[in-house]
């Protein structure tokens, strides 16, 4: 890892380049094609253009990381799976309603069963049919006792919630300053433990 813009001489900047076989054997040696190539003319350096190295392997509670292989994203896109368990609130305006009617019920004496066209004694009852006890020409209304009327109001209507949000990725990358790493094309070569 170098702090400037350049590789110096026998070395390379890790930009995932092509590089002959022959000429690079015992680089090669070294890399294969972990990095990319086909094995016969050609093998690629790493490219680490953009890109943090981490070390290979699996450390506690991490994901096994492969030598050579790339991964990772620089956004994100949340999808239903990834939100914790909520819930919309939904508000229903049911309006007031109001108007005016009138009520004329029917009523029985209570004057020893007989029709009479004195309201004060009566009270609310069915239709008349077929008793004495309703005067037919009644022009009375009831005594100053109020009438309680139960008006049911049945509410229909849809409640709609809805969509909200864009859908778009977000940044997911960590701090960083951009350096450039660099590789060695020839030197003395590393013995194996």
């Amino acid at each position: 890892m170098v702090g400037f813009n350049w590789a110096p001489n026998q070395w390379a900047l890790c930009y995932g380049q092509q590089m002959s076989l022959n000429q690079y054997t015992a680089l090669y040696s070294l890399l294969g094609s972990q990095f990319g190539g086909d094995d016969r003319t050609y093998f690629n350096l790493p490219d680490l253009r953009g890109r943090s190295p981490i070390g290979q392997g699996q450390g506690p509670g991490l994901t096994n990381r492969i030598f050579g292989k790339m991964s990772g994203s620089e956004t994100a896109q949340l999808t239903v799976l990834n939100m914790p368990v909520h819930n919309h609130t939904a508000t229903v305006t049911d309006p007031v309603y109001s108007g005016t009617g009138s009520v004329t019920p029917n009523a029985f004496s209570g004057r020893g069963g007989t029709a009479s066209n004195d309201p004060i004694s009566n009270f609310p009852a069915p239709a008349p049919t077929g008793t004495n006890i309703y005067n037919s020409t009644s022009s009375g209304v009831m005594g100053s006792s109020p009438v309680t009327v139960t008006v049911s109001k049945t509410t229909a209507g849809t409640v709609t919630i809805g969509n909200n949000g864009g859908g778009q990725p977000f940044s997911i990358m960590q701090p960083l300053t951009c350096v450039n790493f660099i590789i060695a094309l020839e030197g003395i070569y590393p013995s194996r433990p």
